[in-house]
């Protein structure tokens, strides 16, 4: 299992804070690097500058919206940020929320399902610097994109449940998930979707697990601060959706707390289930737990 890091900059601070969390990543040999794309920085516009300051490390979002975005359109500054970085990017992407798409953008959330199968119609062939040519209900699209030095990029997606895991298998590299606990990744996520890409003949896909990581001497402190941190994400239907599967009353309840030992042991019992790339999501408070959190996860490299 590869371990990844998932930065918060890109929202809560500069480019040069971005570039700089990157690198401290690359530097203590972390395999990838994850840009959240809220409603700070562009994750990608980012990437590509990180990419051309920080050589190594995998460069992926996680997640960037697709209502707002036409498949060929990103795919076109996909290809550009992985000509500038070397090839090294993995696109992360997922439908948002409705109260997102719908109340704050004015646009439709219709029939999410269809959206995704048809966004990604057209999005994976683009993706291999193969042309796209597809007619459906919402997408029609007949081109290709040419970005010298790109050799293509990955996607992954956001699914949670069952079908979007299922189109998710049938056409795209993997998933990565957030709020999403060990008992819900093993008993839903991961069989689900390994059988759906077994029984298309496709390669078994790529599992990226996101869960708050924090060690800690004083749990209840920890998981009082992870309920608050994270407290948007127990109201949103699709992330409530996986918390009540995990019997999860809210986010706190699935963040890795503890000793480096007690966390180092449960975020190595992942691979166990089939979890191929863990992103950490650090929350430590004080200067020590934020040493000693980092320090767990660089314990875990290999």
């Amino acid at each position: 299992m590869k371990i990844g890091i998932f930065g918060g900059a890109v929202n809560d601070g500069t480019v040069d804070d971005v570039v700089a969390e990157a690198r401290a990543a690359e530097q203590d040999g972390f395999a990838s690097y994850w840009a959240p794309n809220i409603f700070g920085h562009d994750a990608l516009t980012a990437l590509a500058i990180v990419g051309r300051e920080v050589p190594r490390i995998e460069l992926g979002t996680s997640v960037v919206p697709t209502y707002p975005r036409h498949p060929h359109a990103i795919a076109q500054q996909c290809h550009t940020v992985a000509a500038a970085s070397g090839n090294r990017l993995t696109l992360g992407i997922g439908l948002s929320h409705k109260v997102v798409i719908e109340s704050m953008l004015g646009m439709s959330y219709d029939k999410p399902v269809r959206h995704l199968r048809e966004y990604l119609s057209v999005l994976m062939p683009l993706s291999r610097n193969e042309p796209a040519s597809f007619v459906g209900e919402t997408y029609s699209v007949h081109g290709g994109i040419s970005a010298k030095g790109s050799n293509g990029f990955g996607v992954v997606v956001a699914a949670l449940g069952e079908q979007m895991l299922r189109v998710t298998a049938a056409l795209a590299d993997g998933t990565l998930t957030w709020c999403t606990g060990p008992a819900t990744l093993a008993g839903h996520t991961i069989p689900t979707i390994t059988k759906a890409a077994d029984e298309l003949g496709r390669p078994t896909p790529r599992v990226i697990a996101a869960l708050p990581v924090c060690v800690t001497s004083d749990k209840a402190a920890a998981a009082e601060r992870a309920a608050k941190v994270f407290a948007v994400y127990g109201t949103l239907p699709s992330y409530r959706a996986m918390l009540d599967k995990e019997g999860a009353a809210g986010p706190a309840d699935i963040a890795i707390t503890g000793t480096i030992g007690e966390v180092q042991d449960r975020v190595a019992a992942l691979a166990a289930i089939g979890v191929t790339d863990f992103a950490a999501v650090e929350f430590g408070a004080t200067p020590d737990e934020i040493a000693q959190t980092r320090e767990a996860m660089k314990g875990l490299l290999h």
